[in-house]
């Protein structure tokens, strides 16, 4: 194995191209949003996101991928929308299909409402369907709140009534559909990239967006999705290839999103292609699908900060770089377990430099669930033998800073003299950057998280009252 020695743990760099926060919708989509009366606070809780009709009347269907939450008490839009993909395409099992039309309810999350819950959704995909004139099936829900409440379907089908007519291409609409996706969030959350894919003949540079909106501040760890989010584009790409660029996305971004260690019954990604801006189809494995895949990645990566950075209750981003593992994953595994222990993110409220807590986080690491090593790129075999298995580790070759400031150095017998009242006061800011190097290999990973805060313990007491 390489032993890294550089004595410098400068921020790692990144590959992914630049992001804007906001909400361009791109080519061949439109989207509203409204008041249905489901949230008893009267904000926006009804967005709804369509493919865009065409001169012949008819909305054509758009190429879609999905991950989704693996909670045993997955909700009835999880269930639905599973369902509706695999009828669209049954080689996807659920994961991958076509769609039309994508619709969320805000303030009930429809879980662990049994049977009637599922027909509720099923009411709901109804409704969506025959305002916009599309097959039910082509469909995909998503839904946010308290558990274990119904749908009020009277409201909701006169949401969609009175929404549908609104759909507009404009950025206006999504920026509404990702207000209306709110639940705790205290902000939008939006992110753009734009790329150059080129034209069938290969003459023209078409540009191409990628455009993600997203909601999730609470009840949210790694294990797969951890939240809702939409991701639009208008490149022409097919629904398995599509659904091959967004799991490794989801794996090196969402799934090492943590909040505050609970996983939710209605995390689902969705991600369509509209195909409208006319460049080459992607295809698996060459040039373009790599820049769409790194696309569709910075859109994922940059809106795991924002959900990360609005944590409820936080007031501090975490970032955990970690440099040297034996490979990726367990680079992964190591800046996964540091955002997500509660001790850590204690002593990052309290501006606490207190390095023991991150070596002992550090120490804890084990590697993702085999869904999640797969969608890394290993192999179903080795995934399952590997799932929750420890990082490796060696204290000897460690290596902690904290804010800029070098804290531990295993090679040079463990704890370093430091500055702890600049320690301090570098960790008073709005993110903080906590970078590691194990010294093993070149494995590479980071993960997002955010301080815990009394807030947070306010917040979600009183959630339900």
């Amino acid at each position: 194995m390489t032993i890294l020695t550089s004595p410098a743990l400068a921020e790692l760099p990144s590959d992914l191209p630049a992001v804007e926060r906001r909400a361009a919708i791109p080519a061949g989509f439109e989207a509203a949003s409204g008041i249905a009366g489901i949230k008893a606070s009267g904000r926006p809780d009804l967005a709804i996101i369509a493919t865009l009709t065409e001169p012949d009347g008819k909305r054509p269907r758009a190429a879609a991928a999905a991950v989704y939450t693996p909670n045993a008490f997955a909700a009835a839009p999880v269930r639905l929308s599973k369902a509706h993909l695999a009828a669209t395409d049954p080689a996807g099992s659920g994961r991958f299909g076509w769609a039309a039309a994508v619709i969320s309810t805000s303030g009930c999350a429809n879980a662990a409402t049994g049977a009637v819950g599922d027909t509720d959704q099923a009411a709901v995909a109804g409704y969506l369907a025959t305002a916009l004139g599309t097959p039910v099936e082509e469909t995909l829900l998503l839904s946010t709140g308290v558990i274990g409440t119904r749908l009020p379907l009277d409201k909701v089908a006169a949401g969609v009534q009175a929404v549908t007519p609104t759909l507009a291409a404009t950025d206006a609409g999504l920026a509404g559909a990702a207000e209306a996706l709110r639940t705790t969030d205290t902000r939008v959350k939006a992110a753009t990239v734009s790329l150059t894919l080129p034209d069938p003949d290969g003459l023209v540079a078409r540009s191409i967006r990628v455009t993600g909106i997203a909601k999730g501040v609470g009840m949210i760890h790694p294990r797969m999705a951890t939240m809702l989010s939409v991701v639009l584009t208008d490149a022409t790409v097919e629904p398995a290839t599509l659904h091959g660029l967004l799991g490794p996305a989801a794996a090196r971004t969402w799934d090492q999103l943590s909040v505050d260690g609970d996983t939710s019954t209605n995390d689902t990604v969705f991600v369509l292609a509209s195909g409208a801006a006319g460049a080459t189809p992607v295809a698996a494995g060459t040039r373009e699908a790599a820049d769409l895949g790194r696309a569709i990645e910075a859109v994922a990566r940059d809106l795991a900060r924002q959900q990360a950075a609005d944590g409820e209750g936080a007031t501090t981003l975490i970032t955990c770089q970690v440099s040297g593992g034996s490979d990726d994953a367990d680079a992964r595994a190591v800046a996964r377990a540091v955002i997500s222990s509660s001790l850590v993110k204690a002593a990052v409220h309290g501006r606490d430099p207190n390095w023991g807590r991150i070596a002992g986080a550090v120490g804890n690491a084990v590697l993702a669930d085999a869904a999640v090593l797969e969608a890394a790129g290993f192999a179903p075999s080795v995934a399952a033998a590997r799932t929750g298995t420890a990082a490796t580790i060696d204290p000897d070759r460690l290596r902690i800073a904290i804010a800029g400031h070098l804290v531990f150095d295993g090679s040079a017998g463990g704890p370093v003299a430091f500055d702890r009242a600049a320690a301090r006061a570098a960790m008073d800011a709005p993110e903080l950057l906590i970078r590691l190097d194990l010294g093993l290999a070149e494995g590479r990973g980071e993960a997002f998280g955010c301080d815990l805060t009394e807030t947070y313990v306010i917040e979600n007491s009183e959630y339900t009252t």
